[in-house]
């Protein structure tokens, strides 16, 4: 028999998270709802999580049915579910090859082991450096820490692994001046999330193409915030019409039960031969059919073209505000609904008192207020979230 112990009132988890004191118990649509029934309009998505918004009929009951079935067999087996969704993400992407992990993080370490493996298969094994960005955020293992370089993430973690060379200004002459006889790839976000929404312009993206082809390195993108419809194209970068070698997945692919993905070309993907990386939960059947019907959904006709519509409706009205508030937001920033404002005032302190409005942001690198909504956000949902944000901006001053 377990042993109920009587617990002190100081909480059990680690205190690595500055958490809040609300405490949600149920969700619907783009709404969270508290204990007491208070309802708040959630401009966060779980930081761009939920795309299709919290208890999504549809995907309650994919779930449902396939926990009744099957939830894990391990990849000792083929699982069908994890067959079909691989063929989705290939059909509708540059990709022709799939492999199915837990986390962001995760899928940004197979994109790390994918790149360096590819060049030891062709006999390079000194090629093993990976060029990233300063201000870039690719998860919280050793090996994304190592890649992003912040002085935050890594203090009290290190030594730093190596492997990484960073580059601190988003020039294309800086990062050439990086690439040595050991470089195998560029690891880059198409837009800077935790980094405070900085959209990389497709001139840049393009120049990152034309030096990996140069030099003859892989082009590594993390789409694990901007992937999954978030900008209005299902992977960001499709914007900009630049092919990379292999492309970093998670957040929204699964709206919210953990799943992520790291796609690769048919040419690179070929390094990965049995024995090589593997995961346990990866790809397991409960995930990969919530992930199949969030995917249906966001490539439905015309869905992802509504998201860039609202997304220039959502930035009409926030560069409304910045007219009115000057002295609170400096600038406006991102694409579709992966959305940002660079604060004067602290991000953390706005972030407070939009939850005293009942509104539901996500604070970001370099002072910005993120605006990540589920992607089914109605107009006049986006239209209340502009006049909740506004409200606390008056009660904060001209």
């Amino acid at each position: 028999m377990t042993k109920i112990l009587n617990r002190p009132k100081e909480t059990s988890l680690m205190s690595n998270y500055n958490r809040s004191n609300l405490a949600f118990v149920r969700g619907k649509g783009v709404r969270l709802f508290d204990k007491t029934g208070k309802m708040f309009l959630d401009l966060g998505a779980g930081i761009a999580v939920n795309s299709l918004g919290h208890s999504h009929p549809k995907l309650v009951k994919v779930l449902a049915d396939q926990g009744s079935k099957l939830w894990h067999t391990s990849n000792l087996y083929t699982v069908p579910k994890q067959e079909e969704l691989a063929n989705v993400l290939t059909d509708n992407t540059f990709a022709d090859k799939v492999f199915f992990t837990n986390s962001g993080a995760e899928s940004v370490e197979c994109a790390i082991k994918v790149a360096r493996r590819f060049y030891f298969s062709k006999g390079q094994s000194n090629r093993n450096r990976i060029i990233s960005f300063e201000g870039s955020f690719h998860g919280r293992t050793m090996g994304t820490i190592s890649a992003a370089g912040s002085r935050k993430l890594l203090e009290g973690f290190g030594p730093k692994l190596p492997g990484f060379d960073t580059v601190r200004k988003l020039s294309l002459e800086s990062v050439e001046k990086k690439i040595s006889e050991r470089t195998c790839a560029i690891l880059v976000e198409p837009i800077l999330g935790e980094g405070g929404i900085v959209t990389l312009p497709c001139s840049f993206l393009k120049g990152l193409k034309k030096l990996c082809k140069k030099y003859n390195l892989l082009l590594i993108f993390d789409e694990v915030q901007s992937g999954i419809g978030r900008t209005g194209y299902f992977l960001a970068h499709e914007n900009c019409e630049v092919t990379p070698d292999i492309v970093a997945l998670a957040k929204g692919l699964g709206n919210g039960f953990p799943i992520g993905a790291c796609l690769a070309t048919k040419r690179v993907a070929a390094c990965m031969v049995p024995g090589t990386h593997g995961s346990t939960y990866g790809g397991n059947p409960l995930g990969c059919a919530v992930a199949l019907e969030t995917i249906k959904c966001i490539l439905k006709p015309n869905f992802l073209t509504t998201i860039r519509r609202k997304g220039d409706f959502f930035k009409e009205k926030l560069n409304n505000l910045q007219t009115m508030f000057p002295q609170q937001i400096l600038e406006v920033r991102g694409k579709g609904l992966m959305l940002g404002l660079k604060c004067v005032s602290n991000n953390i302190d706005l972030v407070e008192k939009c939850r005293k409005e009942n509104l539901l942001l996500v604070p970001g690198g370099s002072n910005t207020l993120r605006i990540l909504p589920p992607l089914i956000i109605k107009y006049k949902e986006i239209e209340e979230g502009a006049e909740r944000l506004q409200k606390v901006l008056s009660q904060m001053g001209k």
